[in-house]
């Protein structure tokens, strides 16, 4: 199914203004629709398009990049194998998993300079070292980042018309009635459940079963697995993910990698969670030391916490041990019965909305007065010269203590402090409370 996805209107745009002077390349992790919105936009956007597979393309293909010094020669022998006629100027190039074959992508620099066509790139692991290596980047490349669905784009998908609704209860900032907001949490814990990779999203379109929808993201955890395996034999990596939800359930300041690999930190461990990290299969959030200023230029790089890219994988990870038949935490999340303890999938719901924003991921813990223990505030997010902190809880009840302190501490810079939860629209002692399922609507409001 070919699904309505946000990068494809960012394609409009590149197309429109920077493609005669810049190739662009689609990156993020491996299943998340990077292939399908590249060769439906070539095909309704263009005359003709050629599509190269580097995961699957012959060796006949692979021997047009043999010798670009005559680029004439290179395009007929593309025309000749792939049997497709190019369109000057109409016709798009699409170089699949280019990072499977380095020469390609740094044959952009000067297909790009030759003015004849347009060129899309796709790549997962795109910038893991080896697969650049001893090749010179393109500075004619743009990149485009591709997430998992974010939750209006799943809406949409699952035939849903909600998202324009909630955008009006937003801007009204009236509470509605109870039922309405039942309604609306029920439709987000479904997005949790199901989660935004075009894959999954598609099983449950066409009525598949959550154990079946359960076993559609194994399998695109198995393939993270391989990645994984290839780039680092130890299975470092492998732990490093499948740490993070249990990471998040202890709600420690920061992520460990010792309590990963349950071993003592290697500077290799460090180059392996950069690695990691450019996966693009996880969400990394740095503790901010200082909110005063810049929240960039005051990250701490020793501390910060991990997210899984998508809430849906999330969701299969943390109860990975256990046969999908035999799972029953969709019944629990879609029901509203998750126990207290599992409100860190909340939390790592809203990262995956905040980054889907195409915003960085900042936290800031600070210690209490005569006290070993700590405040932490969950998200902080810039908005000009001001910050709005966020804190995620799953019911929405109990104390928000780190926000009233940091609200005090930092009176000068902040310009809200919200709670996101399960409440509906409400002020109380000048915190703002905003059901979960409109951190996207905030996300696209703050400037």
């Amino acid at each position: 199914m070919i699904f309505k996805r946000k990068a494809y209107d960012r394609l409009l745009e590149w197309k429109e203004k920077y493609a005669d002077h810049y190739s662009i390349l689609l990156e993020g992790p491996r299943r998340v629709g990077k292939s399908t919105i590249a060769e439906s936009f070539a095909k309704n956007e263009y005359d003709s398009y050629i599509l190269i597979d580097f995961a699957s393309a012959s060796k006949t293909v692979m021997s047009c990049f043999d010798d670009l010094a005559d680029i004439d020669m290179f395009f007929l022998r593309l025309q000749a194998v792939t049997g497709v006629q190019l369109v000057q100027h109409r016709s798009v190039i699409i170089f699949d998993e280019i990072q499977l074959y380095p020469p390609a992508r740094q044959a952009i620099k000067y297909l790009v300079k030759d003015g004849r066509y347009h060129y899309i790139e796709t790549g997962s692991l795109i910038s893991i070292r080896r697969n650049v290596k001893n090749i010179l980047i393109p500075s004619e490349e743009m990149k485009l980042p591709v997430y998992p669905m974010d939750y209006e784009e799943f809406l949409l998908a699952v035939g849903k018309h909600s998202y324009e609704v909630i955008e009006q209860l937003y801007r009204s900032g009236k509470s509605m009635e109870q039922q309405i907001n039942r309604q609306m949490m029920r439709d987000f814990r479904l997005y949790m459940a199901v989660g935004g990779m075009p894959q999954a999203v598609e099983a449950y379109t066409q009525g598949k079963s959550f154990s079946e929808i359960d076993m559609v993201k194994r399998s695109i955890l198995e393939l993270y697995e391989a990645d994984f395996k290839k780039i680092d034999s130890s299975g470092r990596i492998s732990a490093m993910y499948h740490s993070i939800p249990g990471q998040l359930s202890k709600d420690t300041k920061r992520y460990l990698l010792s309590g990963a690999t349950k071993k003592k930190k290697t500077e290799r461990d460090e180059e392996r969670l950069y690695d990691l990290i450019d996966s693009k299969t996880v969400l990394i959030s740095y503790n901010t030391t200082d909110p005063h200023v810049t929240l960039t230029d005051t990250k701490d790089l020793s501390s910060y916490k991990m997210y899984i890219a998508d809430t849906g994988l999330f969701v299969t990870l943390m109860f990975i041990d256990r046969p999908a038949a035999e799972n029953e935490i969709y019944a629990k999340l879609l029901s509203d019965k998750l126990p207290a303890n599992l409100g860190y999938l909340y939390e790592n719901a809203v990262a995956q909305m905040i980054a889907a924003a195409g915003r960085e991921l900042f936290y800031h813990t600070w210690e209490k007065e005569g006290s070993t223990h700590y405040y932490e505030v969950d998200f902080l997010i810039t908005e000009k010269a001001k910050i709005t902190a966020l804190e995620v809880k799953a019911s929405g009840t109990g104390k928000h203590e780190s926000l009233d302190c940091f609200r005090k501490k930092y009176s000068g810079s902040v310009k809200e402090t919200i709670v996101l939860s399960q409440k509906d629209v409400h002020k109380e002692q000048g915190i703002k409370f905003l059901p979960i399922y409109m951190a996207s609507v905030l996300m696209s409001k703050l400037k």
